[in-house]
C-alpha cells in the first residue's frame, strides 16, 4: 500500500496541502513523481532538504494562512529551498517569488511533474506556469499514497465552467475537464488491489463528469462501474453542484450500499435574491426540493451544504431567509464560508460589501446551527449498528473512524486502520461518539 522511494535517494523532501479534497489528490500525484525520481518523503519539516507547499487561494484567509507557513517553513529550516505549487501559485506566482526562502513557483497544469523543476537549481526564484484556460484534457495521475492515509482521494474532474460571481476557481483551475473513464476505472482496481476499502471521488465540479469527453459519460454511470470492481467495498462522493445533481445518483445508493450514503450539495444562500446576484442557477425552493428527494428515499444518509455569508448587498433578511432554510432542511451538516473579496471574480465590483464584523457574526450563527444538526444526527444512530472505515488517526487509547453515512466516531486503538467494521455506536460524551465492533458489544 505504500510506495517506496528508490535507493539512492536525490533528497528528502516535506510537503503541506492547503484547500480541498481536490489538492489533497494533487498531492497525491506530486507525490508519485517525486518518490519515482528517487525523492524520499520525510515527515519533519527540520529533515527536509526542500520543502513542497501546495496551495489554495480560495479566500483571502487562504492567502494569509499559505504566506505564514511558508515564513515559518523558512524559519525553522533555512536551508531547505521551497517550492510552491498550487491555486495561489497559478494566480499570484509574482507575490510568491517575493517570499523570503522561495525558490521555484509552479503553475496547476505542472505541478505533478515536480521533480524536473527541481533538477533546475538556481539562485533567484523561477516561475514555472501555462496557460491554463486553454488546458482541454485531464490525465489522472498515478494515486500513490501518502502512508497516513487511508481512504485515497481520486481526482477524476478538474476545473469549472460555470460562472459564479465570488469564485476565483476558473481562473485558477481552468476549464471543465474529466479523466476518461478506462483510466479512472484502472486506477480503481489498482486501489483495490493495493488494499484500501474506502475510494473517495472528488473534483472541483464533480457532477460534470464526462459531459465534454470525446464519447460523453454521466458520472452515475461510472460509479455503477466502479461499484462492479471485484472487491471494492466503498465509493464516495466529494460535493456535487445542485445543478448537476441527478437522480440516479440517489437510486444507486438505495439498490447498492457499497454508494456511501452521504450527499454533499452546496447551497451557498437562501435567499433567491442573492442566488441571482451570485450566478448560481437555480433557486431556494429547487434546491429544497432535491434534499427532499434525498432525504425521503434514503432517510439514513448525510446531508452536508456550503454557505456562503456575506455576499456584497446581502441584507439582514437574506441572511434570515438562509438561517430559516438550513434549520427547516434536513441536513446534516454545514460548511461555513466567509465572503471574501477575490481580485478578478464579478463580486468585486459590486457595491454593499459588508463589514468583517457582520459577517463574522452571522457565521458563527449558522456554525452554531450546523453543531446543533451535526449532535442531533449522531444522536440518531445511538444503539444501532453502523458499517464504518478504520482511519489511521489514534489518539489517548482511541482511533477514528468514519460511517458509511459520515459520523465520525471513536473506537479502540487496537483496532486496525484501513478496515470496513460494523460498529454499534454507543455513548457520546462531550461531543464524541464512541463506538465497539458489533459483535464485541452484542
Amino acid at each position: 500500500m505504500e510506495a517506496r522511494p528508490k535507493e539512492n535517494s536525490a533528497g528528502k523532501f516535506f510537503v503541506q496541502t492547503f484547500g480541498c479534497r481536490a489538492n489533497q489528490a494533487d498531492s497525491a500525484a506530486l507525490l508519485e513523481d517525486l518518490v519515482e525520481h528517487r525523492y524520499a518523503q520525510t515527515d519533519s519539516l527540520q529533515d527536509a532538504d526542500f520543502v513542497i507547499v501546495n496551495s489554495c487561494t480560495v479566500t483571502h484567509r487562504s492567502d494569509q494562512d499559505v504566506r505564514q507557513w511558508i515564513r515559518r517553513a523558512h524559519r525553522e529550516n533555512p536551508g531547505a529551498p521551497i517550492l510552491v505549487t498550487g491555486c495561489y501559485a497559478q494566480r499570484e506566482p509574482q507575490e510568491l517569488t517575493r517570499l523570503e526562502g522561495v525558490r521555484w513557483v509552479v503553475g496547476n497544469e505542472l505541478k505533478t511533474t515536480l521533480s524536473r523543476f527541481l533538477r533546475a537549481e538556481r539562485e533567484k526564484p523561477q516561475l514555472f506556469s501555462t496557460d491554463i484556460s486553454k488546458a482541454r484534457e485531464l490525465h489522472l495521475a498515478p494515486a500513490w499514497m501518502d502512508p497516513g492515509r487511508t481512504r485515497p482521494f481520486l481526482k477524476i474532474q478538474d476545473g469549472c465552467d460555470a460562472c459564479c460571481a465570488y469564485c476565483i476557481i476558473p481562473v485558477v483551475r481552468g476549464a471543465g475537464r474529466s479523466v476518461p473513464p478506462e483510466e479512472v476505472l484502472a486506477t480503481v482496481r489498482r486501489l483495490v488491489e493495493d488494499g484500501y476499502k474506502e475510494i473517495v471521488l472528488t473534483g472541483i465540479h464533480l457532477g460534470s463528469y464526462g459531459r465534454k469527453l470525446e464519447t460523453p459519460v454521466h458520472l452515475a454511470a461510472l460509479i455503477e462501474q466502479i461499484l462492479k470492481t471485484p472487491g471494492m467495498r466503498r465509493v464516495r462522493l466529494s460535493a456535487i453542484e445542485p445543478m448537476r445533481f441527478s437522480k440516479e445518483l440517489v437510486h444507486l445508493a438505495i439498490d447498492n450500499p457499497r454508494l456511501a450514503p452521504h450527499f454533499h450539495l452546496p447551497l451557498q444562500s437562501g435567499s433567491n435574491r442573492i442566488l441571482s446576484l451570485m450566478k448560481r442557477p437555480y433557486t431556494a425552493e429547487r434546491y429544497s426540493e432535491w434534499i427532499h428527494y434525498i432525504h425521503e428515499r434514503v432517510p439514513d444518509a448525510a446531508l452536508g451544504t456550503d454557505v456562503l455569508v456575506g455576499f456584497p448587498g446581502e441584507t439582514d433578511e437574506d441572511h434570515a431567509r438562509t438561517t430559516r432554510l438550513v434549520e427547516m432542511l434536513p441536513l446534516t451538516y454545514l460548511h461555513v464560508f466567509p465572503f471574501s473579496d477575490r481580485p478578478g471574480t464579478a463580486a468585486t465590483s459590486m457595491p454593499g460589501h459588508l463589514d468583517p464584523r457582520s459577517i463574522a457574526q452571522r457565521a458563527r450563527q449558522l456554525r452554531e446551527i450546523s453543531e446543533v444538526k451535526r449532535q442531533r444526527f449522531a444522536q440518531r444512530f445511538l444503539g444501532k449498528v453502523r458499517s464504518a472505515v478504520t482511519l489511521s488517526e489514534t489518539q489517548e487509547g482511541f482511533r477514528t473512524a468514519l460511517t458509511d453515512n459520515y459520523i465520525e466516531v471513536r473506537v479502540p486503538a487496537e483496532l486496525p486502520a484501513n478496515e470496513i467494521l460494523d460498529l454499534r455506536l454507543g455513548h457520546q460524551e462531550a461531543g464524541q461518539i464512541y463506538a465497539l465492533p458489533a459483535e464485541e458489544d452484542a
